[in-house]
């Protein structure tokens, strides 16, 4: 056996130190170092010094308590003072280790149009490595997808997936800037569906220019308006003689199966009117308080308080008032001329014009090619693209006998993949299970590739 080394405890600090000190002494002398050391085999000859002296089985006790007494004293005191959470925080704090590198971009998108774009590339290794492009929901948002400062579900998807061994490219979307900021109001009020399709697929081309990516694995992650322009991504590049990336995997979140216009009436009128009648109505008399709802309703106070002031008394009965409303609204936005000037507010007439004339999704993943995996991803408190659309989705791949296509859906999560309302979108970072399972898709779809464990 190693002779045990004593070695000298040293107490500073709070006023305990007396009780400290007096048990510190106790210590020493039972860890002092013995005048020999002593044989593993001879265990009953093997006795510390101190321990002459505690001859009791009582006095062994008493020091057992109060060794625990100070230890509870000494934690309360110590994990209170300013200095040693100071220090905690700092030796708990990981240092900083690059894991990913980034390289800054910019498109260009044809007809004098530029965009920001980021690459980001596992920090080890020179690849190929496996590339992954991430293609937007609807709205002015920036390539973080940035909506709030704790919700920007492509920054984390990136981060996450080039930790793991994949380059990620994500770019901010045409006319729009840092933040998701409007940078320049014609070229985005003027946008088509058909721009943002082109859009995406001249960033696919950049990522299979990336010396570090490998065009023949490629894998598409739509968001929202993304899951549409996706799967004609997929149907084109089979055409395409020319084309330079092999597409062997497409993600769809927050999938899309109808038209947009339609969808939109879910939006607007549908959930609302459910919202009123399931959470308004608290009496069941097919109305409810207008000064309720505008002081402490998250969905309907602001609009009422705009329409009727902050102080307006009175009901509003659902079928009657309420209902024609929500329809009114949908019909001037869907209705609007095309030549309108967009107000920014919501969907501008040019693009929700585009959409119109679009061909279901639901039909169009129809044509997915076999050699493409799909995986579907969906919140089941989604407010803005209800679960039902990736059901539909993942009937008509079983219909059409698709080898490879799995659906993934998530409890209490909305829009965004964090936990949500299931009436109205809340902001906040994605599950890091939702990040996990789809590191571990991408894993076992990536040939040539041995992922890590998710974590």
């Amino acid at each position: 056996m190693t002779a045990i080394k004593g070695e000298r405890l040293n107490f500073t600090g709070p006023p305990f130190s007396l009780i400290a000190c007096s048990v510190a002494f106790m210590l020493n002398e039972v860890l002092r170092k013995p005048d020999k050391t002593y044989s593993h085999t001879s265990p009953a000859s093997y006795q510390l010094p101190m321990l002459s002296k505690l001859n009791s089985k009582t006095t062994i006790l008493s020091l057992g308590l109060l060794i625990i007494v100070v230890a509870a004293i000494f934690s309360s005191s110590i994990l209170s003072n300013p200095m040693f959470n100071n220090y905690l925080t700092s030796a708990l704090a990981q240092p900083f280790v690059q894991t990913v590198n980034y390289r800054d971009l910019i498109i260009d998108l044809g007809n004098g149009i530029q965009t920001n774009a980021q690459v980001t590339i596992p920090a080890v290794g020179k690849g190929p490595f496996p590339g992954v492009l991430l293609v937007h929901g609807s709205g002015p948002v920036d390539m973080n997808e940035t909506l709030s400062p704790d919700s920007k579900p492509f920054w984390q998807i990136a981060q996450y997936l080039s930790e793991r061994g994949f380059a990620v490219l994500r770019y901010d979307k045409r006319g729009v800037g840092a933040n998701s900021q409007i940078i320049d109001g014609d070229i985005w009020g003027n946008l088509t569906f058909d721009d943002l399709k082109n859009d995406a697929e001249i960033a696919l081309g950049i990522l299979t220019q990336q010396p570090e990516v490998d065009p023949s694995k490629i894998t598409l992650i739509g968001h929202s308006e993304g899951t549409i322009i996706v799967p004609r991504i997929v149907i084109d590049q089979v055409n395409k003689t020319n084309s330079t990336a092999t597409i062997e995997n497409i993600v769809l979140m927050a999938s899309v199966a109808q038209n947009v216009v339609d969808l939109l009436h879910f939006q607007l009128v549908d959930i609302r009117l459910a919202y009123a009648q399931q959470v308004l109505d608290r009496n069941n008399t097919g109305s409810f308080s207008i000064q309720e709802a505008i002081s402490s309703d998250p969905l309907f106070g602001e609009p009422l308080a705009a329409l009727f002031g902050r102080n307006a008394t009175g009901s509003l009965n659902i079928d009657k008032q309420v209902k024609p409303f929500l329809e009114g609204q949908y019909e001037n936005i869907t209705s609007a001329d095309i030549a309108a000037k967009c107000s920014f507010q919501g969907a501008c007439p040019i693009w929700l014009n585009s959409h119109d004339n679009l061909e279901p999704n639901l039909n169009i993943v129809s044509n997915i090619p076999n050699s493409t995996s799909v995986l579907i991803l969906h919140g089941q408190n989604d407010s803005q693209a209800p679960i039902q659309q990736s059901f539909l989705l993942e009937q008509r791949l079983t219909e059409m006998n698709h080898p490879d296509h799995t659906l993934i859906t998530y409890p209490d999560l909305g829009h965004l993949f964090n936990p949500s309302s299931p009436w109205f979108t809340e902001f906040g970072p994605m599950e890091q299970n939702v990040l996990s399972d789809l590191h571990r898709w991408f894993s076992e779809h990536t040939q040539g590739l041995r992922g890590l464990d998710g974590g």
